[in-house]
């Protein structure tokens, strides 16, 4: 893309090197402490890291700052993100939330007195559904009817992230049957509003931090907690979801970052047969192709945010991230595991784990088919138009 700007301001280069020593001064050392497949730390350091952000100014960075937050562009956070994730629960919960989420990007259209109510409440998106989750304008069941001022809600929703230990979170319900996607609404709705159940956590791949399936029994919403416009929630979701393509592209990087350190520095200090690894040309190889996969995924991903700061269409761009990035840094991972032997295979590491955790990225906010869907389209309509015009 020929606007794409590589050159880090100052104020980025100043916040890159924080989060980086965040991770390594702080972060790192505790997981020593940890189960490998920790998720979360003890409440006392917790409050010791997210005291540490907050005196840093760093706390719920990508938050609007009449939310409290630091309102950073999209592209400062995509390069937040690929430092925060390079540690060993980096891929589940970067930093462990010591700098807090940006929050649940809609409730920028929620009212705002609603907006203030929820502002640095922890939260969860619920779209997917038993009935399948990458085609939300069929596959919503959930229904919400209204009641006088209120709106009641019925369903269930599965694959839904951290609403078992949330405040609140963003429920999309149909509205009107007949109306396909204009018929979806987006609605904040209080956990521990009658009728709404966390059903059971559902094991996956992962050893720790599972999603949840959740029941919605009549549970009661008031009407001023809808998000933007009745029947605008496919629109809310999928903005959403692009936007959050990016950051989450990045922490891919991030790993695979860590990675490839891991494998270089590692391959210079293992000797067979008299030599080291790194004299070894299939081992050089393989680190070179490393390499090309995370400047390429890197790439990709800081031309969809700067096309998203730029207030321009970056649905494929994102699409584009996301895609390449989840699967170049689970071959990136593959190939360190490789270099390190048995060693790479164990828990003394953080390379199996990460292992495991890309192979979820892969159908995490979207599957890897839905984004070639979604890039197929915008490129046979003539929206997918680069714009440098090579070969046109």
């Amino acid at each position: 893309m020929s606007s794409l700007n590589l050159e880090l301001s100052d104020e980025q280069r100043l916040l890159i090197g924080n989060v980086r020593r965040f991770v390594r001064e702080e972060i790192t050392p505790l997981e020593s402490e940890l189960d490998p497949d920790a998720f979360e730390l003890p409440q006392p350091e917790m409050e010791r890291l997210v005291g540490m952000t907050r005196e840093m100014g760093m706390f719920r960075m990508g938050a609007p700052v009449e939310d409290g937050g630091g309102g950073l562009d999209v592209t400062t956070l995509a390069l937040l993100h690929e430092e925060m994730s390079q540690h060993r629960a980096g891929l589940y919960a970067p930093c462990y939330g010591a700098f807090g989420g940006g929050g649940i990007g809609q409730l920028a259209d929620a009212k705002e007195e609603v907006r203030e109510k929820y502002a640095g409440r922890s939260g969860f998106f619920a779209l997917s559904e038993p009935s399948g989750g990458s085609d939300p304008a069929r596959a919503i069941r959930t229904t919400a009817v209204r009641d006088g001022d209120d709106w009641i809600l019925n369903g269930s929703k599965l694959w839904i992230s951290g609403a078992d230990s949330a405040e609140f979170g963003v429920v999309f319900a149909r509205t009107d049957a007949a109306a396909g996607r204009a018929g979806i609404t987006a609605f904040i709705v209080d956990t521990d509003s009658p009728g709404f159940e966390v059903r059971r956590i559902v094991h996956v791949l992962r050893s720790t931090g599972y999603p949840t399936e959740l029941t919605l029994d009549d549970v009661r919403v008031p009407g001023s907690n809808v998000l933007g416009d009745v029947g605008g929630g496919f629109s809310l979701a999928n903005q959403r979801l692009s936007t959050g393509r990016i950051p989450y592209s990045a922490e891919c990087v991030g790993v695979a970052v860590a990675a490839q350190r891991m494998a270089i520095s590692y391959s210079k200090q293992r000797e067979t047969f008299g030599a080291p690894l790194s004299d070894r040309q299939a081992i050089q190889w393989m680190l070179v192709e490393n390499e090309t996969e995370i400047r390429t995924s890197r790439w990709l991903t800081l031309a969809a945010a700067q096309k998203a700061d730029a207030g321009k269409p970056f649905r494929f761009e994102a699409a584009m991230a996301k895609v390449t990035s989840t699967e170049s840094a689970g071959r990136v991972v593959d190939r360190a595991i490789q270099i390190h032997g048995a060693l790479g295979v164990s828990k003394d590491l953080p390379l199996e784990r990460w292992y495991r955790e890309l192979r979820i990225r892969r159908i995490g906010e979207g599957p890897t088919e839905v984004q070639r869907i979604i890039m197929a389209r915008d490129l046979i309509s003539g929206d997918a138009v680069p714009e440098l015009p090579i070969g046109a």
